[in-house]
């Protein structure tokens, strides 16, 4: 839990456990701040020529560096057609709107590349302070938690005043091995309610913006 970020419900009883305060939140992009193209892993990996028990970047990392370039293309033309086509996450600008008033940090990590990233950013986050921005050029990625201490250490805040916000395990895994508190987004069509009750997965939400519900009222993770 957190302390209430609303005033008004900062209770002493809430004081004298010291509940730590929310500072920052770390976004997944892909079905997370956009709607979920699940197609475009698919088409990944048919380009790859492998199975989805394989892990994309794993696969291409394991490649003959002459080999890696195409393999690293081949999934970008995918993700540039898949640019195209993002939709918003209902509540997107509300929250965000609600976190700027109150001060609160706000980054993303993704798997993705800088290219789709800064589209959703021009698209739908114009204005919107969100730094700093980790892609996959960022080495070692999700699931692995480097990525959100690098973003604890830019901040100068401990991992656990911290949320990470996304819709993978390899999300909330990270966010887990990081100290973080995880929000699992549940997509709509259920492909990832098999992790609502993972160890990983501390609060699960269907939009966005019921986040803001719970951190007014200090209930999340209650």
């Amino acid at each position: 839990m957190f302390a209430p970020l609303n005033p008004a419900r900062r209770t002493t009883a809430a004081t004298l456990q010291r509940l730590p305060q929310l500072r920052g939140i770390v976004f997944d992009m892909d079905g997370t701040l956009c709607e979920p193209q699940t197609w475009m892993f698919r088409r990944m990996r048919d380009a790859l020529g492998i199975d989805k028990s394989v892990d994309i970047l794993d696969h291409i990392e394991a490649l003959p560096l002459d080999r890696q370039a195409a393999a690293e293309e081949g999934v970008r033309k995918v993700e540039r057609e898949a640019m195209l086509e993002m939709v918003a996450q209902p509540g997107l600008m509300e929250l965000m709107q609600y976190l700027g008033s109150q001060g609160i940090k706000k980054a993303i990590c993704t798997r993705n590349f800088d290219g789709p990233t800064q589209h959703l950013m021009n698209k739908f986050l114009n204005g919107v302070e969100i730094s700093p921005i980790i892609t996959r050029t960022f080495k070692p990625a999700k699931p692995h938690p480097a990525g959100i201490l690098r973003i604890s250490d830019e901040w100068g805040i401990p991992p656990h005043e911290m949320i990470m916000v996304g819709d993978s395990i390899d999300d909330m895994r990270a966010g887990r091995s990081a100290g973080a508190t995880t929000v699992l987004l549940l997509a709509n069509d259920g492909h990832n309610s098999h992790l609502i009750k993972h160890s990983c997965t501390d609060v699960t939400i269907k939009r966005l913006d019921e986040l803001i519900a719970l951190l007014e009222g200090g209930t999340l993770g209650a």
